[in-house]
């Protein structure tokens, strides 16, 4: 494995989709087990990052929806589960 910068990684403004189909390719590398330790170990830390760049993605459309939600004067945003509730 390598440990450059994927191209899903390089640019501050990868796209959600970019990142999930690295991701999901990671997981079919894994899932199939024809990786060493070693590299296994470095697509899991890979994955790792990748993930986090997702959610910070979503936080950031979260976030805007959110402020286009007040700035049309709607009511308050409610999440969907009970679980975004304690964000």
């Amino acid at each position: 494995m390598s440990k450059t910068l994927s191209s899903a990684e390089a640019t501050p403004t990868a796209d959600f989709e970019q990142l999930m189909a690295e991701l999901e390719q990671l997981v079919s590398k894994m899932e199939a087990g024809d990786l060493s330790l070693e590299a296994s170990l470095e697509a899991y830390e890979r994955g790792v990052r990748l993930s986090h760049l997702a959610q910070s993605r979503l936080q950031e459309a979260e976030l805007r929806v959110q402020r286009l939600h007040e700035q049309s004067g709607q009511p308050e945003f409610v999440p969907l589960n009970e679980d975004e509730r304690a964000l």
